[in-house]
């Protein structure tokens, strides 16, 4: 199945800043989130899309790499100096001139280990305060039996007499002299005659990992972090790949995110709209605000509350805390309250007529233009 185009998939161009392409990324992100589409396992392939493509965008040689190359820059081997693959590409350089990228088989038959990937969920709350916490990884690790030779015990591999041990071999092509992979050892530039009982000859087995994660406060969505070497085991003394950690920031019943700032909806008694008033909120570090109330509030009206907002990244000041009003009209009236309410609506028309001032201009305003719509239709 062919994979699709980054930029498509993030809805932004080849001309797009970074901080636009990590604006599309959120949006796109919050769109098709697990929590939010629980079961659909459409959102579910489009965010592992929109993830896939933001790793490409978001890292500047990946993005290079893309663009010149497509997709075919990332199949092949992994090129984790660069952190990107240069699949195909690499192969041909490596036939004609030897290593091309740097990682992978070495003159002496050694493969650096593979990096390897965990997606780890945290909660918006650990996300500001930061968290430590303890990860299992199943990975690949030196055998311990051939201590990473893959030869029995009490042997040793010998040395390849095809390449003597260089792990390839020259083959003249007309005017050229091209070096490939040695095909009686396959580059390792040494056999196996007694392969090690444990790991087969493979030099490493699989294990299972614990590790201690550090996640720092005010860690965003999407964000990566590198435990270097803590990958797959490379073979034959070469070091170990890299482990990345995706950080995925899960859901918040009260608060949304954008950035270092966070937003509330806070609903209000109609009365305390109408007449103002306190009322406390709740903030991301678990005190209370007390928030002022104009009178008069409407619904949709916003505040601003400094320093409120998640903790910075790496030092960064913390952002602030939007709250956004929301008047919430009584229910399950008694026939008393009713009536107090029939009285007051009364009142208010009375009041209009002897000031000439409206009690309620925005929903007058509405039916005024209203009516005036619905006279030019007849006209």
């Amino acid at each position: 199945m062919a994979k699709e185009d980054p930029y498509k998939v993030l809805d932004v161009s080849q001309s797009s800043s970074a901080d636009e392409i990590k604006k599309a990324f959120r949006k796109k992100a919050m769109q098709y989130h697990p929590d939010r589409n629980q079961g659909d396992s459409s959102a579910e392939q489009k965010f592992k899309e929109v993830n896939e493509a933001y790793d490409i965008l978001k890292d500047d040689q990946k993005r290079a790499a893309y663009d010149q190359f497509g997709h075919a820059a990332f199949e092949g081997n992994n090129n984790a100096a660069s952190g990107f693959s240069a699949g195909g590409f690499a192969d041909i350089f490596d036939e004609m001139f030897g290593d091309f990228t740097g990682r992978g088989r070495t003159s002496s038959g050694s493969i650096q280990g593979s990096d390897l990937r965990y997606n780890l969920e945290i909660s918006l709350d650990d996300a500001h305060v930061g968290l430590e916490t303890r990860i299992r990884v199943p990975t690949s690790v030196i055998c311990d039996s051939c201590n990473g030779s893959g030869a029995k015990k009490g042997t040793q591999p010998i040395t390849c007499g095809t390449c003597q041990g260089r792990g390839k071999v020259r083959v003249n092509q007309g005017f050229f002299t091209i070096e490939r992979t040695c095909p009686n050892c396959n580059g390792a530039g040494r056999i196996i005659e007694s392969p090690c009982e444990v790991c087969g000859g493979t030099c490493a087995i699989r294990k299972e990992k614990t590790l201690e994660v550090t996640i720092p406060a005010g860690v965003e969505d999407g964000m990566r972090i590198r435990l270097s070497g803590e990958g797959e085991a490379g073979t034959r003394g070469a070091p170990p790949g890299d482990l990345y950690i995706f950080i995925s920031v899960g859901l918040h019943p009260l608060f949304s995110r954008e950035d270092s700032d966070i937003f509330c909806t806070v609903p209000i008694p109609m009365t305390t709209a109408a007449l103002g008033g306190t009322v406390e909120v709740p903030s991301i570090d678990g005190s209370r605000a007390k928030v002022t109330i104009p009178s008069g509030a409407q619904s949709g009206h916003r505040m601003r509350l400094r320093g409120k907002g998640m903790n910075g990244l790496h030092g960064k000041s913390r952002g602030n805390m939007y709250i956004e009003l929301q008047v919430e009209t009584p229910v399950n009236l008694s026939k008393e309250q009713k009536q107090k309410l029939e009285e007051f609506r009364e009142t208010l028309k009375n009041r209009g007529k002897v000031t000439g001032k409206s009690t309620s201009p925005e929903s007058e305003g509405f039916f005024t233009k209203a009516k005036e719509f619905w006279n030019d239709l007849t006209d």
